[in-house]
């Protein structure tokens, strides 16, 4: 019983704490990143963790956990700011439409990473918000754990120096690879590949 929930994922800490919860999805409501609003809480509640939550937290509850405790609540307010999921045939300069050149397929990824008992691989994505911002999102498959990089634009060339940057700060082995929507902001992954030693894949059209 003891692995069985050891092997259970961690209810998220938004779901047991409705004032906490009221309190992110406020500031989430005003426009606060979740950056913002963990280092808010901090300052505002110290030494109180019932009170505090990490920025990784809030993005995972927003848009990584199917059901998640806030979504609810912003659903609406974020469809109405255009906070969306980039579509698989997103445009790129210099790019045909929908076009990745030496895209490898999902389908052709090893076993190992298929049923999550080796970690290291990771699942991408890119969201874009309000007053053309843009964050890359990387989540490892076996832990879920979640990571968030702030890109300039979302053209393929300030998408993958973003991630590149990030993944060479990264200890050696923690990223073996990446799989990545059909969007063509990862036009350039051998670039990426070249630079980070990590092998890319694509979702099919």
């Amino acid at each position: 019983r003891a692995l069985d929930r050891a092997r259970r994922p961690k209810p998220c800490q938004l779901a047991f704490s409705p004032a906490l919860c009221k309190l992110v999805a406020g500031k989430l409501s005003g426009q606060w990143s979740p950056q913002q609003i963990a280092g808010w809480l901090k300052a505002r509640y110290p030494g109180d963790p019932s009170m505090n939550v990490s920025h990784e937290t809030i993005y995972k509850s927003l848009f990584i956990q199917a059901r998640g405790v806030l979504k609810k609540e912003l659903l609406a307010h974020l469809r109405s700011r255009r906070i969306m999921r980039r579509g698989r045939t997103a445009t790129t300069a210099g790019q045909t439409r929908g076009q990745i050149i030496d895209a490898v397929s999902i389908r052709d990824r090893p076993a190992e990473i298929e049923d999550r008992a080796i970690p290291g691989h990771w699942e991408g994505d890119l969201l874009s918000g309000a007053r053309n911002s843009h964050i890359a999102t990387l989540v490892e498959r076996s832990s879920r754990f979640v990571m968030l990089v702030k890109v300039g634009g979302k053209d393929s060339d300030s998408v993958v120096s973003a991630l590149i940057a990030r993944v060479q700060h990264l200890p050696q082995g923690v990223m073996a690879s990446l799989t990545w929507d059909r969007g063509t902001e990862l036009a350039y992954h051998r670039k990426f590949t070249i630079a980070t030693d990590v092998s890319v894949y694509f979702c099919d059209p």
